[in-house]
């Protein structure tokens, strides 16, 4: 990646457009994502897989007759935002109600969960699959908090054929289900993988180890280990993951051998040899396997394996035809080319009537953002270090872009007038559509419940204290943190009480305090969660960055030091 020059800002928009002239007769651009490009049956369930970009064939690679109808594609390794989940769903309903399926990482669970509701309340019969697979990320007690890896394309696969052969909803999340349960991955790498637009990979290894049990938003692998020939890596591999077969398990699994990006196809076939050979030697002969690119990781050397063990139905369904960009499977479908989808425009925004709010506040709001976007700037090598000990080192550049984009949606809102709570529910869908990932469905959430508090007069106390306290709220209930998870949680809880009782200079001293206090937890929510002994030691970056911006707010408005 780092031999052409690539603009970050530009990569993903750019990629997508180009990926959908290239197999135009699979996929058409909308926002967000990408839909199927052929007439679909009325009434057919839509299934919409998704993402953040940087994990090709996943998750675009996967839409076309028998597979999805749709897939959302953040930023890079980020999770896409509720809105453009809601945006590619619109474009791929087809009347019979969404399954909404991809990896179990904390940002993707966030977004597509607030989508489902938003489009429940829409009329839109909503079901949400995660991808559990990755036997590394949690023990076999909490395989729902397993990450998904490239036992994504399983359930997708078998979902898409459920949806294709007319299954209603029910019956299709409870088949994707069942095939998430049955199916187990594990991962290694060789090397880190590096980020458009950056010149340095994401981690690197110690030379001759591997990293076992990675994830593939470039996080590193749960334990170091010397590197091994290819026979011995097959026996690593196989053991590992038959290590936690399901109950009842039967001899002819689904098998797939998944290259995370420069592992050469060559090389995955002389690894399959030795894979195919243990696995026999274990009683099994695979019904149906698969060995290439499935789910990457950018340009980063390693591979996975995967194996489900699927009942008959769900083995027809994964060898049921399918025609997309990069998996094809039985003869071809027939398909006629679907017109261009009708996309309505945004509604404008309107100046607010007599009586509806202060204009003045709107553009105070615009003003504290334009600090909030200095003060991440100067911190947002900072963020990245901090979030590149247990995660992909990214989360600098996702606030940064968040807030940006939330300081420019609040300055047209003052700049036409609207009311503050009008203004605060943009500077939201802002932040989280140019983010992504988890810190922009947490700030989202947050500013969005600081907005609706706005409608009520609070019981005791001043509307900016409610407000605080709403965001803490419904930012408590999207994530599920609570104290002590290492979290934004930990600063977010103090900053709120003390804005309660002292103001803005002292609620600001006390993010800063907890944020720093995270160095000593371990993170029990979150992409960190699995590298727990890397963040060790280290603030958490989500509690650092509130902690920057509280600072900045305060600053801005003239606080008095408590």
């Amino acid at each position: 990646m780092s031999h052409i020059e690539i603009d970050r800002a530009s990569f993903v928009p750019e990629a997508l457009a180009g990926f959908c002239d290239l197999y135009q007769e699979y996929v058409q651009l909308v926002p967000g994502g990408v839909i199927r490009s052929t007439l679909t049956r009325p009434g057919k369930v839509a299934v919409v897989v998704g993402g953040g970009a940087g994990h090709y064939p996943a998750f675009a690679g996967y839409v076309g007759p028998g597979l999805a109808d749709g897939a959302v594609v953040g930023n890079v390794f980020a999770s896409p935002s509720a809105r453009q989940v809601r945006d590619v769903v619109r474009g791929a309903d087809h009347g019979g109600g969404v399954l909404l399926a991809f990896g179990n990482y904390v940002g993707d669970v966030l977004n597509f969960s607030l989508a489902a509701e938003r489009l429940r309340a829409e009329g839109i019969a909503t079901e949400i699959v995660a991808v559990s697979d990755d036997v590394a990320s949690a023990p076999p007690d909490q395989r729902e908090l397993r990450r998904g890896v490239a036992g994504d394309v399983v359930v997708f696969k078998v979902a898409g054929a459920a949806a294709e052969r007319g299954d209603n909803l029910d019956e299709v999340a409870e088949l994707a289900r069942a095939a998430n349960d049955a199916t187990r991955s594990l991962g290694v790498a060789f090397s880190g993988c590096t980020v458009p637009g950056t010149p340095e990979p994401v981690f690197a290894l110690p030379p001759g180890t591997m990293g076992v049990g990675l994830g593939v938003h470039g996080e590193p692998g749960i334990s170091e280990e010397p590197i091994c020939s290819a026979r011995e890596l097959a026996l690593l591999l196989v053991r590992r993951v038959l290590a936690e077969a399901p109950a009842g398990a039967g001899e002819r699994p689904v098998v797939l051998l998944n290259g995370l990006g420069a592992t050469k196809y060559e090389v995955l076939f002389h690894l399959w040899h030795h894979i195919k050979r243990h696995l026999r030697d274990e009683g099994l002969e695979p019904a149906a396997a698969e060995a290439g690119e499935l789910v990457t990781s950018l340009d980063m050397h390693g591979c996975s394996l995967t194996v489900a063990w699927l009942d008959d139905d769900g083995l027809a369904l994964w060898c049921a035809p399918a025609q997309s960009p990069a998996l094809r499977r039985g003869p071809q479908i027939e398909t006629v080319p679907a017109p261009p989808p009708r996309i309505d425009p945004p509604r404008p925004l309107a100046p607010a009537g007599p009586g509806e709010g202060s204009p003045e506040q709107v553009a105070a709001l615009a003003s504290v953002l334009s600090a909030v976007v200095v003060a991440v700037e100067r911190s947002v090598n900072e963020l990245d270090r901090l979030d590149g000990f247990a995660g992909d080192g990214d989360h600098g550049q996702s606030m940064l872009a968040g807030v940006r984009a939330a300081q420019a949606a609040a300055a047209q809102a003052a700049a036409i007038g609207t009311d503050l709570r009008t203004a605060l529910v943009v500077a939201a869908d802002a932040w989280c559509d140019a983010s992504g990932g988890t810190s922009g469905a947490i700030w989202s959430a947050g500013l969005r419940a600081a907005a609706e508090s706005l409608e009520t007069e609070p019981d005791e106390g001043s509307p900016t204290a409610a407000a605080a306290r709403a965001a803490l709220d419904a930012v408590t209930r999207l994530g599920s943190a609570k104290l002590g998870d290492k979290s934004v949680v930990d600063a977010l809880t103090p900053f709120a009480d003390a804005l309660e009782d002292r103001g803005w200079a002292a609620a600001a001293d006390a993010a800063a305090s907890a944020a720093q206090a995270t160095a000593s937890l371990m993170p029990q929510v979150g992409r960190a969660r699995p590298l727990a002994d890397r963040s060790f030691g280290h603030p958490d970056p989500g509690a650092t960055s509130l902690a920057i911006c509280a600072r900045a707010v305060a600053d801005a408005l003239g606080a008095e030091p408590a």
